[in-house]
């Protein structure tokens, strides 16, 4: 994945994450903001979910 496709979606994870704080009218976005980067490489990197296997955690 190159570095541009990353940092949009790490951009597209902070945009959302503050709609829904927005939607809620309660929480503070800079945890969103600042953590977004580490979300992004937890989930693509390190927690791949296999529907086959129910079991993989």
């Amino acid at each position: 994945m190159s570095l541009q496709v990353e940092q949009l979606a790490v951009n597209s994870i902070r945009t959302l994450s503050i709609d829904a704080i927005e939607k809620a009218n309660s929480g503070h976005p800079g945890i969103t903001m600042g953590a977004a980067p580490m979300a992004f490489k937890l989930w693509s990197k390190f927690m791949n979910h296999n529907p086959a296997n129910p079991d993989w955690f």
